[in-house]
């Protein structure tokens, strides 16, 4: 994300001033006049009680020097981790994500020794248009505690536009203090519905055919958004059955969508994926590869493309993309499931990927390729149950025809074969639950409400 900068004013109102590291001078003329400045000093009583208002909420960076040094880290109350930004490039900045609109009073930064000798502490109601708290023209790093602030918004950020080493930026610990309008968070909840293994070749005219009910049930659920699993088109994915068939049901709502390809994409006589990019275009590669990702609420949303997990180049935007995320809660989807009771079974391709995820804390994976639908409890990458692992849902019904389950995996705890139908998912700030639907709008599962790692 490019930062907005402003402009700043030609005459300035006057900001507060840090208290950082302090020189003799300056020690001495506290000193000598601190009768005057107990008087002009405000009363910081008070402000001293406002809350610590940023602490694991999410957060935001114009870079990241390296996946370790994420902006999450300035946050998280630990004062050995730290942010940096890439080397020897101006400006920079970092952003928390209050969860609302809040009154800030205070902000202390502890910095490393890559520090700021010039930036602005800004605040905005929404992300976009920035009101500064404060300024600092010569910072010597350190701690910096500004007190005696006022301003309002729901996301702040510390702007630098001038560093006072040859690297970048880093800061251990960025601590916003005040309180919250209304005390609490908004929820942030919204809806998706997703499906793997879609357009059959038949139509709307064969009462048999699957995908213009799934389609249907889909549009009427009307979501915020789309996703696909996968095989989104058979047999072999050409740009003709494209427009023949997934057209003229799912494709009702294409620019809603966000999906990724499957096995079948790659079947294409005119080249692996040729018709999928074909049809979906800028919608399938928003970032230019088969593979991307975006934000919703306080979620962020991980596309992969399982038929190229043996590629470096892959696995490497995955770690960078999880590095910068700011988001509290992560689902990833893609074609290939880990672990499958279904014909297809397991899928090792996945599991370095999920290494990847689980250790950044992900919550939610998504798959189709299997023609069931199945949850598992939480586990980790080696298919452990484990109150801080990954929840995966199979969720291949979406038109194709279906799979028996063949050998139940271990934590599977709900499987259906041979009533099509959609993942209704439900997001909040904090959390997720869903329903599988079947085509006659009834729910034929539920899951549990999880709570976001």
């Amino acid at each position: 994300m490019r930062p907005n900068a402003i402009a700043p004013p030609l005459a300035p109102p006057a900001l507060p001033t840090r208290r950082g590291r302090a020189t003799l001078v300056a020690v001495v003329t506290v000193l000598l006049l601190a009768g005057a400045l107990l008087l002009a000093q405000p009363d910081r009583a008070g402000a001293a009680a406002d809350p610590l208002l940023s602490r694991g909420r999410p957060a935001t960076a114009s870079s990241t020097e390296a996946s370790s040094l994420g902006p999450g880290n300035a946050f998280d109350g630990d004062p050995a981790t730290r942010w940096a930004s890439a080397e020897g490039a101006d400006p920079q900045w970092i952003r928390v994500d209050l969860g609302a609109t809040a009154n800030v009073t205070r902000v202390a930064l502890r910095w490393e020794a890559a520090y700021a000798t010039a930036y602005r502490i800004e605040v905005s109601a929404d992300g976009t248009a920035w009101t500064p708290l404060a300024r600092e023209a010569a910072g010597n790093g350190g701690a910096d505690d500004w007190t005696a602030l006022s301003g309002k918004g729901r996301y702040l950020r510390v702007y630098a536009t001038a560093r006072g080493t040859s690297y970048g930026y880093s800061l251990h610990e960025v601590e916003v203090y005040g309180t919250l309008d209304g005390g609490t968070p908004p929820t942030g909840a919204f809806t998706v519905v997703a499906a793997g293994d879609i357009a059959a070749q038949c139509t709307a005219s064969d009462s048999a055919c699957a995908h213009p009910k799934t389609a249907a049930l889909a549009q009427r659920i009307n979501p915020k958004f789309y996703l696909t699993m996968g095989d989104n088109q058979y047999d072999d994915a050409r740009i003709g059955d494209y427009r023949a068939y997934y057209d003229k049901t799912w494709g009702a709502f294409k620019d809603k969508t966000h999906p990724v390809p499957g096995n079948h994409e790659t079947y294409d006589p005119a080249g692996p994926l040729a018709g999928y990019k074909a049809y979906f275009g800028s919608v399938a590669y928003p970032q230019g590869k088969s593979y991307y990702s975006f934000d919703e609420g306080n979620w962020h949303f991980i596309a992969l493309d399982s038929n190229s997990f043996d590629q470096s180049a892959q696995i490497d935007w995955l770690k960078a993309d999880l590095a910068r995320n700011g988001k509290a809660c992560v689902a990833a989807y893609w074609h290939h499931p880990l672990y499958s009771s279904g014909g297809h079974g397991n899928d090792p391709v996945g599991k370095p990927v999920w290494k990847i995820l689980y250790a950044a804390g992900a919550d939610l994976v998504l798959n189709g390729h299997d023609h069931h639908y199945e949850r598992f409890a939480p586990q980790d990458p080696n298919g452990k149950a484990t109150a801080d692992g990954i929840t995966e849902i199979v969720g291949g019904m979406g038109g194709a025809d279906p799979y028996p389950i063949e050998n139940v995996q271990p934590n599977s705890q709900k499987r259906i074969s041979g009533q099509y139908g959609v993942l209704k998912l439900d997001f909040t700030d904090t959390g997720y639950s869903w329903s599988y639907v079947g085509t006659d709008g009834k729910a034929k599962d539920t899951s549990p409400k999880y709570t976001c790692h």
